[in-house]
């Protein structure tokens, strides 16, 4: 058994302090920083709800979901050519389905998660300054867009909205900010160390 143990520090040693994965141990920390903060998040705004700033996150998560509508609205109508007629908050297409855009749809959460992670991610702050808020706006566009794409799906294939919803557009927050994360990883984070 010691033996065993043994073999195993060993690849554990080797495996934090190769070059060749340095790759995969980032992928890891991303992952683990990802899961913390998006459950931590969670127990925060579920069972705190939101102490001690519960009335700056409602006021927050208000704006912000006026601004998703209103922007979605925007490039639905001027950039899609897409009619609707809207109502506090909520699009109807022409076909009777509607989009109701509430708190849950405002992206707090995500650029809260984005902003987090590259606080407590290593690298330069020099660069964190201008980064970190680049990446909070187009964590904010991709939510613009997980709206507007939800759009044409319920009007033309009102059936895939809940999977559309609840799924395949959700994911898009992850894949912007995985992508945001490669890009300080490669170029902000490293530059500079041996490959």
């Amino acid at each position: 058994m010691s033996g065993s143990f043994k073999v195993f520090k060993e690849r554990v040693r080797a495996f934090k302090s190769r070059k060749k994965y340095r790759q995969l141990r980032g992928v890891i920390w991303f992952v683990v920083l990802t899961l913390v903060i998006h459950y931590s998040y969670r127990f925060w705004a579920n069972r705190l709800f939101y102490f001690p700033v519960r009335e700056l996150m409602s006021n927050l998560q208000e704006t912000m979901t006026g601004w998703v509508y209103h922007q979605s609205v925007w490039v639905n109508q001027h950039i899609l050519g897409i009619g609707m007629t809207m109502k506090e908050h909520i699009m109807f297409f022409a076909n009777g389905c509607g989009i109701s855009i509430n708190s849950s749809c405002a992206g707090d959460k995500q650029i809260l998660q984005f902003a987090l992670l590259m606080l407590v991610y290593p690298g330069p702050w020099k660069h964190k300054v201008w980064y970190i808020p680049t990446g909070m706006v187009l964590v904010h566009m991709t939510n613009i867009l997980r709206i507007v794409l939800l759009s044409v799906v319920a009007i033309n294939e009102p059936g895939w909205m809940k999977i559309a919803h609840d799924t395949a557009l959700r994911g898009m927050f992850y894949i912007v900010i995985f992508a945001l994360w490669v890009v300080w990883e490669e170029r902000f984070r490293r530059r500079g160390e041996e490959v």
